[in-house]
This record gives structure tokens, sequence and C-alpha cells, in this order.
């Protein structure tokens, strides 16, 4: 993923049927660009306008940051009468209407965001209504309404459950759950029925989630959805608290895996596919496998939750080290992944790898209110103001269009790819 959750640009390609998304460079946010100047990033926000915003101000919140009134105004301001959130509503004074692409992960990221920021129950009660009425009879949920569930969406609807108080085992549809419909996207730890060859790759992906089953019916292993269903098995959102140390993860169990075993195993399997490198891997159609700064930070984020510290941290000490530059020309959701990396394994997001992240994401957009400032006195605060630029581009997907980079759980990314 580009950037994360990531969710979306897999999902919103699976029902689109169309793009692959492309990452550009995207100018620093100024006062003269065409886009709304409360909005964070400087690209198109057609595609993932209320994502990307959403993972700023959910970021901020994180680091101790209050955001700007005008930008979390702007975020409410993108809400239908019906509850749901489309990617991006240029005129939020005109009605939504049938022809509006209303989805439940721009919808789920903005309740995660202001569930946080507090003083938005209206808000999210809707929203959370919203995303309840168009929950699918397995349990889980799909990028649009109707369509087929899939691990991101289903993990970034059970992040805004939790974020206002709901316990989703106790959200059903048809006598199913969202833990239901996650367990069923999960890979077994042993290859059932492959044949002649296909028992190493098995052994390779056991424990992993699929997005969605494929054609046939088939699971196939996808880090990017692993590393979300992990997070949404646990019953987290976005921002995760660092675990107490687990023991050392390892595929275990057959049949059907309880939620928490089911993340276990995923965690296994992204142990094992970032132990070479300590990164995962992007596959782009015509190019050669690129590091994949997005899904590895989402992936520390899984593996903090699980508790597998070690590897966590090893991975995020690789993102120290090489994200600077992927973060400047992706913009505001990168920079927020990394945040939520940092903070999901106790690191200062202000000291990262030598790079103050807190101040590179504020520098995307309206300058916040006030920053805890890291120091003894608990009351001591600083304005954030620095406007030292930093680019910023998301993730976006539109039919044979596609655009900027973001994901995660939403574009963050996502080409709908394949990963091993």
């Amino acid at each position: 993923m580009n950037v994360r959750r990531s969710a979306a640009v897999l999902a919103a390609t699976a029902v689109i049927g169309a793009a692959v998304p492309a990452v550009a460079a995207d100018p620093s946010p100024s006062a003269s660009r065409a886009f709304p100047a409360a909005l964070y990033g400087g690209t198109d926000p057609t595609y993932d306008g209320v994502w990307r915003q959403s993972l700023a101000l959910l970021a901020q919140h994180t680091a101790g940051v209050k955001p700007a009134a005008t930008s979390v105004d702007w975020l409410t301001g993108q809400q239908c009468a019906s509850g749901a959130f489309a990617p991006y509503r240029a005129d939020p004074a005109t009605p939504c209407d049938a022809k509006l692409m209303v989805d439940t992960n721009n919808t789920a990221a903005a309740v995660q965001a202001l569930a946080a920021l507090g003083g938005h129950d209206a808000a999210t009660d809707k929203a959370v209504a919203w995303l309840k009425s168009v929950q699918n009879k397995d349990g889980g949920w799909g990028y649009a309404p109707g369509g087929a569930s899939d691990t991101n969406s289903t993990s970034v609807v059970v992040g805004a459950l939790t974020a206002v108080g709901e316990k989703p085992a106790d959200v059903h549809k048809g006598g199913q759950g969202p833990y239901d419909a996650l367990v069923k996207l999960a890979l077994p730890c042993e290859g059932e029925g492959e044949g002649e060859g296909e028992g190493a790759a098995a052994a390779a992906d056991a424990g992993a989630f699929a997005f969605q089953p494929d054609k046939k019916g088939k699971l196939v292993a996808n880090a990017d959805a692993t590393a979300a269903g992990v997070v949404g098995a646990l019953g987290k959102g976005l921002v995760v608290e660092p675990a107490a140390q687990a023991e050392a993860a390892a595929c275990s169990g057959s049949g059907s895996p309880s939620p928490q075993q089911a993340a276990a195993n995923g965690a296994a399997y992204l142990t094992k596919a970032l132990a070479k490198d300590g990164h995962l891997n992007s596959v782009l159609p015509g190019s050669t496998d690129q590091p994949d700064h997005g899904n590895t930070a989402d992936a520390v984020v899984a593996l903090a939750a699980q508790g597998q510290a070690a590897q966590a941290k090893k991975s995020l000490e690789w993102l120290e080290q090489n994200s600077s530059a992927w973060a400047a020309q992706s913009g505001p959701a990168a920079y927020a992944q990394l945040i939520f990396a940092a903070h999901a394994t106790g690191t200062d997001p202000r000291d990262f790898g030598g790079t103050d992240l807190v101040r590179q994401l504020n520098a995307t957009g309206p300058a916040p209110q006030t920053a805890t400032a890291k120091s003894e006195n608990a009351d001591e605060t600083t304005d954030e103001t620095d406007d030292s630029g930093s680019g910023d581009v998301w993730w976006m997907v539109g039919a044979g269009l596609a655009a900027g980079a973001g994901i995660g759980f939403l574009l963050s990314s996502r080409n709908k790819r394949r990963q091993p």
C-alpha cells in the first residue's frame, strides 16, 4: 500500500472494477490552491478527501495536537443526512443523492477521528447507524453498500464500532457478526486440498487473511488485508496502544479459529513476511518488487497490537531509516500512518529517526490550535504553526483513473494486488 488504510483502494477497485492507483508528486499546500483551505494535503480530494482528513485529525489527536477547528468542521460538513460519508463532496450544501457514492471506509474513518476528538456524538451516532444498516448477512462489510464483504472494510468498521463504545461481537446481521466474517477470510494454518507442488506455497501463506475470495472462491494471502485483519480481529482501530509482549507468533489451530487465534495466526504470517528485510514489498504491474512503506507501517501496528514487539520494532526501525521521501511525497495520510506505527510501539513521533512527523503532518494543512509539548510539565503547550512544506499525495481510485496515494485499513493505498 502506498498509504494506509489502504482498505479503500483495494475495496474501491474491486467495487468499481477498474483502476490502479498511481502515486503522483504533490505540491506543498498554499493559499492559492483550488482545494478547500481546511483540507489537509494539496492533491485533488475527489477520491480520498474524507479519508486523508480523518487520518490527519486522528494522528494529530494521538500526538497531543488540537486540530484546527476549520479542519474538523470541514470533516463534519462532509456527512450526508443518512449518516454516511462519501470520499468528497465539493458542495456540502447540496444534499447527497443516489448518484453520490458513499462508502463504509470513509464513514468508518470519519467516525474514528470524530469519536477521538470528542463532542461529535450526533454525527458519529448517525454514521454508526448507517454502517449497521449496510452490514452484510455474513456479518461483514464491503467498500460500497451491498458489496461483498472484505477484510479491510470489515476491519475499519470494527474500529469505528469500538471507537464509539460498541461491542463489535454484538453487532449482527442474519445471526453473523464481523468476527465471523473475518475468520472466514483467514487462511488455515495447514493447506487444505492443495495440489502437488502447492504445499510450500500454502505453508508460506498459512494464517494470512485474504482481501476477498477470488473468482473461484479461493482465499489468496494478502499482506495488506492481513495487517487490517489482525487489528480488526482484536477489536481495535487505526490507533492501538502498545500491547504486552506475547509469545512468539506461530500459526496454530485448525477449522474455524477464534478471532483472537486468527489475529495471532495473521501476526505469525506478517512476522515471516517481514523477517528477511524488515519491510513488505509491493508488486506493481510492469515493475520489479519495491518496498511498500504504507503496508509496512500497517504491519507494525498489527504486530504491536498482537504483542509482537520485537518484529514490530525491527520494522519500525526500517521505516525510520527509509520512509522520509515516501512520506514527503505521499502527504498527510502517510505521515498519519507513521505516527500510528510510532504510537503503537511507544516511539516518539516527534523524533522518528531524527524526523518530527507531527510537525511535518501539521505543515500539510491549516496550523492546529495547540500541541502538547514533550516535557516534564504536563501543562506546557506550544503552538505548532511551522509552515515548512512537505508534499502530500494519497491513493485514489476511479474507473480508469487514479491519483495520489494513501491504506491501511483505505486510498492507502491500494491496488488490489496479491502479496506473498
